[in-house]
């Protein structure tokens, strides 16, 4: 046979086992997003900022559950060891959060419990990241699999959010801080930024309404901030960590939105975050992450996920994703 025609074949047979594990994955998505009650936007379980999620507070009141992936790898592709952490550890956390918007008085204040345990297991992480993406899709070298962490791990954080608002929109800036502990590790963190800021509006409160197609095409335009910090402390998952860490994450995204509740019906936000580093490196010093992240909100539902390609490296706290719901929509009127 011609060398042209099996390369050829060998590229159909490629991208046809892309698509039936790809095909396997989506009927799991949607088995997950029918069976396990799941929010249109939700705070992340604490810890996995550090891994890239989006963990900006909630603008609108929240009541969502949903499942939560995250896989720490030990190795890069040429199995060189990433840190101190000498197991892969696969985390799959049913997540629970809630946000409360006060009223009255306190009216500009908000509070966020939030929930994650399951078991910690090597799959499904490993065929996602191993099958579908680096054989299916990429046709690269998986990633070597040493020790797994098998455990039941958990996470519970909570925090305070003060908020204030700008001419023409409400709860944009904000400050706060809250804790998070559980089996992973622990953490305090203050952060202070801006959620869902929509330039346009901004321009319309000086000089008056905006018309035209190109006032179409911005105003569904929002853009996202926050700084972090937090002080960290070792628990059973992870014992070789940095002190201190210091976040920065930005997105911007584009949908619609109820003007009233905040809530939005259709977004899709892409986020970028670059982290001191919970990890530390062979010397001692903590190891600079950097992340991206893509979300998609289509009420009640989110997807969400996030990948420290940014830093150009497959290894260490590698990817994670998420499916949530909100499930305030399913209670009686007088229960919202």
């Amino acid at each position: 046979m011609p060398r042209r025609h099996v390369g050829c074949t060998r590229y159909v047979a490629h991208r046809s086992r892309f698509i039936q594990k790809l095909s396997w994955f989506l009927m799991m998505l949607c088995c997950i997003g029918g069976f396990a009650p799941s929010q249109s936007h939700s705070e992340t379980p604490a810890p996995f900022i550090h891994w890239g999620a989006l963990s900006y507070p909630d603008q609108e009141p929240d009541l969502s559950m949903g499942l939560s992936l995250f896989r720490f790898t030990e190795f890069n592709g040429e199995g060189e060891r990433f840190n101190g952490i000498k197991e892969t550890i696969g985390i799959n956390f049913i997540t629970f959060s809630w946000t409360n918007h006060f009223t009255g008085q306190l009216e500009n204040w908000s509070t966020n419990f939030t929930l994650g345990i399951g078991p910690t297991r090597n799959q499904p992480t490993e065929w996602l990241q191993n099958d579908l993406i680096h054989d299916g899709l990429w046709g690269i070298p998986p990633v070597p699999v040493g020790d797994t962490r098998k455990q039941t791990d958990f996470s519970i954080s909570g925090s305070l959010t003060r908020w204030w608002e700008i001419p023409g929109q409400k709860r944009v800036f904000y400050l706060g801080g809250g804790g998070q502990s559980g089996s992973l590790f622990h953490e305090l963190f203050a952060r202070a930024g801006f959620r869902r800021w929509s330039p346009l509006k901004t321009i319309e409160q000086w000089k008056g309404p905006a018309n035209g197609l190109l006032a179409d095409i911005l105003r569904p335009l929002r853009l996202s901030g926050m700084v972090r910090t937090a002080r960290i402390a070792t628990g059973s998952a992870f014992h070789d960590l940095a002190n201190t860490t210091y976040t920065a994450q930005g997105s911007i995204s584009y949908g619609w939105y109820n003007e009233t509740t905040l809530r939005p019906w259709f977004e899709i936000e892409i986020g970028a975050t670059i982290d001191s580093g919970i990890f530390n490196g062979p010397q001692g010093d903590s190891l600079e992450e950097r992340f991206w992240t893509a979300a998609l909100r289509v009420h009640p539902f989110t997807v969400e996920t996030w990948n420290d390609q940014l830093n150009s490296k497959d290894y260490g706290p590698t990817y994670g994703a998420r499916l949530m719901m909100d499930v305030s929509c399913l209670l009686p009127d007088s229960w919202q």
